[in-house]
């Protein structure tokens, strides 16, 4: 029944703090969405930053949608009811705008499926002037949008707290009422970072191999990727407070962008230049974490990068308020940060060396030696930390059985110094297989053959299996897979999503490539040509090809690039 499904969303509602409810009809309103669960979603901090934006306007009332539990999705099927907002408890398909806030690959298909579950119209072209206009932001959006490209009207291609603000001002222009779709989506398209696929046509040759982008001459040829020059400028802190999410804590940004120049990291390209909010605008968010009653969550590429962060874990310390952190690095961690977090019970610190050999390390320019991995784990067991985790990569460019062998030796050793030191804790190895991502220096190379991954994977476990507290958890290659393919794909793999979603969802999808003749190989284990046309060449994201090739080139020679400096113009973001 539909009431049964209404009191749920109320029920959330009433757990909730600090959201915004105004009286329907008020302003006009905006379908935030988030195409997971409602615990993953309300830990996402670019929801809430968003969230925040829209409802701040006074022509706008943003109200949540998330992909329904187990429960509730059966509740819905079987009533054929729409999916509906947790503030109002509004259908889907009445509301104006929608807008999809995308952090991972693996969500694009429950992306159609709250479309379809809402009563929307699944593809852009077949959208009339009384249907919503979608929107889609987030960091898949930024970097690779074109599989998704067929139901997205427009992308938000960057950070999003102006450009959606310029969004809206252009939607609610007095002389914009009365445009047709195609008009307003052309206005929209004139706006700093916004991308919308249908001016921009991909031209394809006998064998499916993108050739061209054919830019509509009404729109920019290529869209520029927005960021926040000045953080202080805008809060990014936890909007709404509940019990329920898979971090229990109350989020704070330290910082955004990264620029240690790990050559794997879409962040650390897409997000470029690094930026730090002020340490007083960081302090005065401390009371309402107290008054909430919330342990303090720092968010940042690397938390231990802050200029300031013994001063803020300090701050903290003196308010007697826990904390936890996203990550650190090895090589910049202080005593004062990991103390901080032993007094706030942490029970396990994370370290990313990310490859085992010095070799590797230097490939993808990670900047961390083992010097720096066992300085870390003497500082936790010091302060009391007992487990440790460290996140490894396998079937990264120039890889070796010897590489292989390399993680089992460091991660044998990192557990002998751990219990020379005192400490009968565990020690995780945590293996996730590579994705060369687009907008990195690897974006040219083909994946390492996930067969051979499972080998190497293999390999790990049963050597590591005879030595006590030391456990290895490692990602699904099918997963992997899948996401390979939506994070490399082009145009043509939204048909492949499509049908999959009609056939089930993404255990179908693999099924889906073959049934429309797309080979998959294409996408991950083809090597691609320097001047090649990528899907994602309608996006300039401050730098050129020509920087990620040198970029390409270094990595096989070995060499290391220095971090970011002020007054540096190598990539040409800061220019």
């Amino acid at each position: 029944m539909t009431w049964k499904l209404k009191q749920n969303l109320q029920k959330i509602l009433e757990t909730e703090q600090g959201y915004y409810l105004f009286p329907q009809g008020a302003r006009t309103p905006f379908a935030l969405l988030y195409p997971n669960s409602y615990f993953v979603g309300m830990s996402n901090l670019g929801f809430h930053i968003i969230y925040e934006q829209i409802n701040k306007r006074t022509d706008s009332a943003c109200e949540r949608f998330f992909l329904p539990d187990k429960t509730d999705l059966v509740e819905y099927e079987r009533t054929d009811t729409p999916l509906m907002s947790i503030e109002n408890q509004i259908p889907l398909y009445e509301f104006p705008l929608i807008g999809f806030a995308i952090s991972f690959e693996m969500d694009y298909f429950n992306v159609l499926k709250m479309l379809s579950m809402g009563k929307v119209e699944l593809l852009a072209e077949n959208r009339t002037e009384k249907d919503p206009i979608v929107i889609a932001g987030g960091p898949c959006s930024t970097f690779n949008p074109e599989p998704l490209s067929a139901f997205i009207d427009a992308f938000i291609i960057g950070e999003g707290e102006e450009t959606i603000n310029r969004f809206l001002d252009v939607y609610h222009q007095p002389e914009n009422k009365d445009l047709s779709r195609e008009q307003l989506l052309l206005k929209l398209a004139q706006i700093p970072g916004v991308y919308v696929p249908r001016f921009y046509e991909h031209v394809y040759d006998e064998e499916n191999k993108l050739v061209a982008i054919k830019a509509d001459s009404r729109v920019p040829a290529k869209v520029v990727r927005q960021w926040i020059h000045n953080l202080d400028d805008y809060e990014a802190k936890t909007v709404i407070t509940t019990q329920n999410t898979e971090f229990n804590l109350f989020l704070i940004e330290t910082s955004r962008g990264c620029g240690r120049h790990c050559r794997f990291c879409m962040a650390g390209y897409c997000f470029r230049k690094p930026r730090h909010r002020s340490l007083e605008k960081l302090i005065k968010l401390l009371p309402e974490a107290m008054k909430m009653n919330k342990k303090v969550g720092l968010m940042g590429p690397a938390i231990s990068d802050y200029p300031q962060i013994n001063e803020l874990c300090h701050e903290i310390r003196e308010l007697n308020m826990p904390m936890s952190v996203a990550s650190f690095r090895a090589d910049s961690v202080t005593e004062e940060l990991v103390e901080a977090l032993a007094q706030s019970g942490q029970r396990t610190l994370t370290l990313a060396p990310e490859a085992g050999s010095i070799k590797i390390r230097n490939v993808i320019n990670k900047g961390i030696e083992e010097e720096h991995l066992f300085k870390a784990i003497e500082m936790g067991i010091n302060a009391g930390v007992k487990n440790y985790r460290l996140y490894i990569m396998v079937g990264l460019p120039k890889e070796t059985q010897e590489d292989i062998d390399a993680i089992i030796d460091m991660t044998i050793r990192l557990k002998k110094y751990m219990e020379e030191l005192g400490s009968k804790g565990t020690l995780t190895l945590s293996i996730n297989p590579f994705i060369a991502k687009p907008c990195t220096p690897f974006q040219w190379l083909p994946m390492a053959d996930l067969k051979q991954t499972e080998k190497y994977f293999k390999q790990i476990k049963t050597s590591l299996k005879k030595y006590k507290n030391i456990e290895v958890q490692f990602e699904s290659t099918k997963e992997t897979y899948i996401q390979g393919v939506l994070a490399r794909g082009d145009r043509k793999v939204a048909k492949a999503l499509l049908q999959a979603h009609l056939d089930g969802g993404s255990k179908a999808f693999k099924r889906s490539l073959k049934q429309l003749g797309l080979n998959a190989d294409m996408y991950l284990y083809r090597q691609r040509d320097k001047d090649e046309v990528l899907p994602w060449d309608s996006l300039d994201m401050g730098f050129t090809k020509d920087y990620l090739w040198k970029e390409l080139d270094m990595a096989m020679q070995e060499k290391h690039t220095i971090q970011c400096f002020d007054g540096c113009k190598r990539c040409g973001v800061c220019k």
